[in-house]
Order: C-alpha cells, then sequence, then structure tokens
C-alpha cells in the first residue's frame, strides 16, 4: 500500500498533488476562513485516510459535519465506495437516527478521572476542600449505585441518574454527601442527556480502535455537555498513552475544545489536556489534526507544536504574521498568497508534502454532514 494520499492537483495543472501519509505522525495545524472550502477539504484528507492507511481516527466533530463519513457520494468511484463501506466507521450523536454504525454518544460519570469528575461539578480542590474530599470519599456510593443499577426498559439515562444516584446519596445521612448530590441537582448535572450508566460509554468505543469513531458533538443542551464528553474521550486515549498504539485525533473547530482563555473548569481542563497531547502525545503515537477559522482562536502552546500546515483563504494580514511567526518552513510569499486563494485551494507545508506546494483539492467520496443555509427565493 502506498504512503501517499491522493487529495486533489497542484495549482493550474492537472498533476496530482499527495500528502506523505507517514509523516501524519507530527501535529497538523488545518486553518480557513468561513467559505474558504475547510471542512470540504479536511473530509477529502480524512477520506484518503481511510482509504490507504490502517491508522484509526477519533474525530471530534462540533458541527456534524462528518457523521456520513460512510455513506458515499452518488458520483464516488464504485471501488473506492466499496472499501469505504468495508470500513469500521462509528458514529456517536447524542440521538442516532438508525443508520447503520451509529450508536448514543454517551460517558460514564464514574468512569472519568476524578480531576474531570470534579470539573463538571465545577469543583476547586481548594476552594471547594470539603466537597472535594467528600467526592473523594463517595467513590464507593457512586460505583455502587451502578453495580446495582438494572435500567428501565425505556432507556432513560436521565431518570436513571435521578433515580440511582442522588436518593444514595441523600440518604448516605453524611451531610456531604447530602451536599455534593445538591450540587449535581442545582447546576443541572444530574439531567444532562450525555451519562451512561448501561449503555457502552465512547470511551471504551474508542478503544476499540475502529478505524473511526466520529463524535458528533452537536445537539445538547447544554454547551458543558459535549466538553465533557470531549475531555472523557481524551482522558481515557491519554490513560492508555503507553499502548503507543497510532492514533489521529481529529478535532474540527478546534477553538471550541481549545481557546486561547478558556473560561469554565471543563474548557480549562479539556484545554490542558490538548496542550499535554500536543506537547507529548507524539512519542506515544497521539497525533492531533487541529481545524479552525484563525490561528489566534487556539490556544499557541498546542498552535506551536505543529509540524504540519494546511492553509486555505485567510484575508485577515494580522492572522497571515502570525501564521508567518509560527510556521516558518512555510514561504512567506505563499502565506501572503493566500488572500487571493479559491474555494478548495490550499497551501501545504511542512513533512507530509516534499516541498510546499499550492493545492486545489479534490472531490469528496462520501456525503457532507453540514452545509450552508440558502437563502429563501420566491
Amino acid at each position: 500500500m502506498s504512503a501517499e494520499l491522493p487529495i486533489g492537483t497542484r495549482f493550474g495543472e492537472a498533476t496530482p498533488a499527495r500528502l506523505n501519509a507517514s509523516r501524519l505522525n507530527r501535529h497538523t495545524f488545518w486553518c480557513g476562513q468561513s467559505g474558504s472550502g475547510k471542512t470540504y477539504a479536511l473530509g477529502v484528507l480524512l477520506e484518503q485516510v481511510l482509504l490507504h492507511t490502517r491508522l484509526p481516527m477519533v474525530i471530534l466533530d462540533p458541527n456534524s459535519d462528518f457523521v456520513h463519513l460512510r455513506q458515499s457520494a452518488d458520483d464516488a468511484p464504485p471501488a473506492a465506495a466499496a472499501e469505504l463501506a468495508d470500513r469500521d466507521i462509528r458514529v456517536l450523536r447524542r440521538t442516532p437516527d438508525g443508520y447503520r454504525g451509529e450508536l448514543p454518544l454517551r460517558v460514564r460519570f464514574v468512569d472519568m478521572e476524578l480531576p474531570s469528575r470534579a470539573a463538571v461539578i465545577q469543583l476547586d480542590p481548594v476552594d471547594d476542600a470539603a466537597e472535594f474530599n467528600a467526592a473523594l470519599r463517595a467513590e464507593a456510593v457512586l460505583r455502587q449505585a451502578v453495580d446495582n443499577l438494572t435500567g428501565g426498559s425505556d432507556g432513560d439515562e436521565l431518570m436513571t441518574m435521578r433515580r440511582s444516584l442522588l436518593p444514595r446519596l441523600q440518604a448516605s445521612g453524611v451531610p456531604e454527601f447530602v451536599q455534593l448530590a445538591m450540587r449535581l441537582e442545582n447546576l443541572g448535572v444530574a439531567d444532562w442527556d450525555l451519562w451512561a450508566f448501561t449503555d457502552v460509554a465512547a470511551p471504551a468505543i474508542v478503544a476499540e480502535r475502529p478505524d473511526a469513531t466520529v463524535i458528533d458533538l452537536g445537539g445538547f443542551d447544554t454547551a458543558a455537555e459535549p466538553r465533557a464528553a470531549a475531555l472523557a474521550v481524551l482522558d481515557e486515549l491519554w490513560a492508555r498513552r503507553h499502548e503507543r498504539i497510532g492514533r489521529l485525533i481529529v478535532i474540527d473547530e478546534a477553538h471550541n475544545l481549545c481557546p486561547p482563555a478558556p473560561a469554565t473548569p471543563v474548557e480549562r481542563l479539556l484545554t490542558e489536556r490538548i496542550v499535554q497531547i500536543a506537547a507529548e502525545g507524539r512519542k506515544y503515537g497521539l497525533w492531533l489534526l487541529m481545524s479552525t477559522q484563525r490561528p489566534s482562536k487556539v490556544h499557541p502552546n498546542a498552535l506551536s507544536q505543529c509540524d504540519n500546515l494546511g492553509l486555505m483563504k485567510m484575508s485577515s494580514p494580522r492572522d497571515l504574521d502570525e501564521l508567518a511567526g509560527i510556521f516558518g518552513y512555510a514561504p512567506e510569499e505563499l502565506l501572503r498568497q493566500a488572500s487571493d486563494f479559491v474555494q478548495g485551494q490550499v497551501l501545504f507545508a511542512g513533512g507530509f508534502i516534499d516541498r510546499p506546494e499550492l493545492v486545489q483539492m479534490g472531490r469528496r467520496l462520501t456525503r457532507e454532514g453540514g452545509s450552508d443555509v440558502a437563502v429563501p427565493l420566491r
């Protein structure tokens, strides 16, 4: 199997353009302003990774753009469509629509790392020392609640948490446990659709190493739920890092998960984990591909670790100056051309291409998940 990924043609030529798949073992930054074709082009690359490598992908997808990655486009070549249909692609969504391969996106609260659980319920180890200690001591109560859970036939996870976990904490007679239950209830955490007690949790699915796991982070009622889901998955990957199994972690709209100034406890912990993977994950086989509209929207300590660059149309001189300062391997004269790029044109630079090159991306082989809202006409 060739290590070259066909992704389009050299701009202005009919010559095929290819990326070196073996150099995806470095972090990649994918950037382009709204309307540049960034998400479509990223889909082209992910399809080629599926076709030409055995590299498992974990795709954190906030806008449901890659939920149809297993459904071939009508005009896809039959051979490629057959190969993609043979890949193990699992799509995790808040509410699966029944298509083959879709599963509920759930996370097991008791299996999250203690700091992550504390962040979800906004507990600070210092400022909320008594409650944090109670959460630590409540571990056995939480586990017992899950072990004794039979679950209802309706599979209502919201009622499961209220029925099993909160009553046990409230009936414990321990004031700190009662206070912990009150915090879960007052913050609305007990009402999250995210929690799994009897369902298979997302980290366990990722651990089975499908060819691609698309984690659809859209559609939740609160902003904290998708971030908690992403945190649970990344925590699990980091905990298993010593297995040294190569994985491509794709973070679309990375500014949602790794901002420069995270505001909430979950945002801070999630950003810290992504920065940690950026700094140390490469040697363990955890390779990031972060996509966003502007470099300033992503935490600089994650951005600076990227050795591959895919740059689409970028009109802001300030953004281009920032990119030139970070990605010294991308010639400044090519970076400056980005303001004139047409839709689907990309500057590739870094280890995954022999030399910096302008490329017109090829067509998608699978259905797009997201699309622009059309202007209604009379």
